[in-house]
Parts: structure tokens; sequence; C-alpha cells
């Protein structure tokens, strides 16, 4: 939940004294950035170093007030290219030191002007650093930007953070996904289409399959099983998004219908999640999760290490170091995080299914998992064959 106010052009000059509550009774005081007004979300941090502009419109971000961990932010401005969707998803930024001046050679505004355009309130000038440490020793939660020149008492602040709604039990990404459906045609001959179930897709998802030859049906979170096949696919793709996947009864259920029809299928992020679900495993919140582009992830299948983006709260609560039995044959752990043996992906070993919990489109990130688009045409070649 957002207010802000935009106020005039001369007003907007003035920096507005801004207070960062967390709902363990910590505060941050610093100064407005971005709209003026009051936020409500989780605190969360990121540790990319770059790519803010597609952080702050990656939909799996809805509710979220994000840290820069990286303490000079802004530098290179807002570009007309690389938003991952239409608008900005962040509930509320905060950074150490905004630049001043950008300066890039895309750039088409500042990074202030961008938040406060689109009615999102910020804080800066805190010592973010603190603020990080904090959340990883206590975990993510529930945090307030307060900001203005006529602020609540702390006491006051404090209570409004312990009203807001918490990330556990969020069904959210009906509220972030398309509410019609829309084709990515293929770039090049057209060689597979795929039904892509949109739970907060990011923009460069489906450039990268159509990249590939594939033609892309972005559905919405409701679609059914028959919404799934009426396009009739070659593949059907789950996407990341907000939320916790314990609510997600609806994208399981379509999904463990594909999985009985055998149909070749990929998911990522909140699709490794459903994934998860509709083979049977449990799903469990983080501490702080993983958020950032620089996390070191193994591929079982090669044993090969790449340097992954990640955007999640939750993971999957499957055995790292056996074959399980599901409902839909022989399933197993396909990637696991170095840093602390977090699930990272899964894979069937008997119907042509897979997920990985990070982001292989590489907006923002590295481009060591772009393979995985490859994977997911060579198992619809294969069941073409």
């Amino acid at each position: 939940m957002t207010t802000s106010t935009k106020g005039t052009a001369s007003q907007r000059k003035e920096v507005s004294p801004a207070v960062l509550v967390l709902e363990d009774g910590r505060i941050f005081r610093g100064r407005a950035y971005g709209a003026v007004g009051v936020t409500f979300g989780e605190a969360v941090f990121s540790t990319g170093m770059t790519g803010y502009q597609e952080t702050l419109t990656d939909p799996s971000y809805h509710r979220q007030v994000v840290v820069m961990t990286a303490p000079h932010v802004g530098n290179t401005g807002v570009n007309d290219e690389d938003p991952e969707s239409q608008r900005i998803w962040v509930a509320g930024y905060v950074v150490r030191d905004p630049a001043r001046v950008p300066s890039n050679w895309r750039s088409r505004r500042s990074l202030d002007d961008e938040l406060r355009s689109q009615g999102v309130v910020g804080i800066s000038g805190i010592d973010t650093r603190a603020l990080t440490r904090h959340l990883r020793e206590r975990g993510a939660m529930r945090v307030g930007i307060f900001s203005g020149n006529a602020l609540p008492d702390d006491g006051t602040m404090l209570t409004e953070v312990r009203q807001a709604p918490e990330m556990k039990g969020a069904d959210l990404s009906a509220e972030v996904a398309t509410k019609e459906p829309y084709v990515v045609p293929a770039i090049g001959e057209k060689k597979f289409t795929v039904a892509a179930v949109d739970l907060g897709i990011k923009g460069m998802t489906p450039h990268r399959m159509a990249e590939r030859g594939i033609e892309v049906h972005v559905l919405p979170a409701t679609a059914t099983a028959e919404d799934v096949y009426a396009v009739n696919p070659d593949g059907v793709f789950f996407s990341n998004g907000p939320g916790d996947p314990a609510t997600a009864d609806h994208p399981v259920s379509v999904m463990r219908a594909v999985l009985e029809r055998g149909t070749p299928l990929f998911g990522i992020c909140f699709g490794n999640q459903i994934l998860g679900r509709a083979l049977g495993f449990g799903t469990y919140k983080l501490k702080y999760g993983h958020r950032g582009i620089n996390q070191p992830v193994q591929d079982r299948t090669t044993g090969k290490v790449e340097v992954t983006a990640h955007n999640h709260g939750f993971a999957v609560d499957a055995p790292l170091d056996q074959v399980s039995e599901t409902p839909f044959g022989r399933a197993e752990v396909s990637h696991v995080c170095l840093n602390d043996n977090v699930v990272e992906g899964l894979q069937l070993l008997d119907r042509p299914a897979f997920s990985v919990q990070y982001h292989p489109e590489a907006a923002a990130g590295p481009h060591d998992a772009a393979y995985l688009f490859d994977r997911f045409v060579k198992l619809m070649e294969g069941q073409r064959a």
C-alpha cells in the first residue's frame, strides 16, 4: 500500500525528512527519495551492483521494500529499453547515496524522477549496510517508510507497520499477471508454440524464447488447462511471480494436468515452487531470501557452477541427495545454491519437465544460465521426434 504527494516543480526540489520503521522496532532516519508519502511492505535486500531498473520493474517484487546493498544507485538514470514490465512494482526503495546527476547515453530521466512519477516512496541517506546486517540476522520483516514534514510519532508508525499484511500466506500472482492473453511472435522461423502461464512474468523471458524460434502465448494466472491446450502448445512454461507458493493451488492444479499429458514443461522461480508442490514437495519461507545477480549455483547434471540472478523468498523442501518417487515418476534436485544448499532446480526423470529457482533470462544479471532455454527446446524437439 502506497500513498504519495508529488507537488509542484519548486516543491519537489525540497528534500523532506523520511523514516524507515521495521516491525521489530528498529528505526532509521534519512531523506525522502522518490515520492513523498507512506508505504508498507516486506523489507528485503538486493546484492546486485547494477540492474536496478530491471529490479524495480520485476513483478516478483510486488509488495516488497527493496534495500540496495550497493551504496551508490541511480548513476545511469532510467531508459525506455530495460524495464521488465509496464511499471515499477516495488512497494518502496531504500538507497544510501543516490546519484545527483545521471550519466549514460541511453538515460532519459533520473531514477529519482521515475520513482516520483510512479508514486514510489523511498528513503535515502541511511546506513544500508547496517540495515542489511539487521535483516540477515533477524530475517525479512514488515517495514514502513514515512516521509514528509509532518510525520507521526515513532509509536504510531510502528503500530501501522505491525498492522500491515505479511508476505507469508499472500496470494499475489493474479495481481501482477496480464488480464488478457497476448502473443510474442517468434524471431525468424517459427519452430515451436509455447503456452506461458503468467504468474508475474518478466518481459525478457518470452523474448529469450522468441530468439529460439518459439511463438509464446502468454496467458493470465487464472488460465485453466483447457486454456493452455487451446493454443496447441509444443511446451508449457510457468513464470516467476510474487507471493507465497503455498497459496497457489490453481497453478498447481494446472501444472499437474500438464504433467499428466506429458507435455514438455519448464518453470522459473515461482514456477519452480509450483513444480515442487505439483510433485508433492512442500515449500517454506527463507529467513531473508536470495536477491541479486551474483548467486553461485551448481548444475548437478553437469557439475558446472554458474553465477546467477535471484529473486525469491520461498524455496522447495526436497531431499538433495536422493531420487524421489512422485505421482509423475522419479524426480531429483538438479541445481543447488552453493551458499546455503537451497534447492535451485528440479527435474523429472521419467517425463519431460524441469525448473529452476533463479532467472536464466539475465535481466538483469549474468548469462551463465541461458542454456536452460536451449534445454527446453531440446525437450520439445525430443517430444516431436
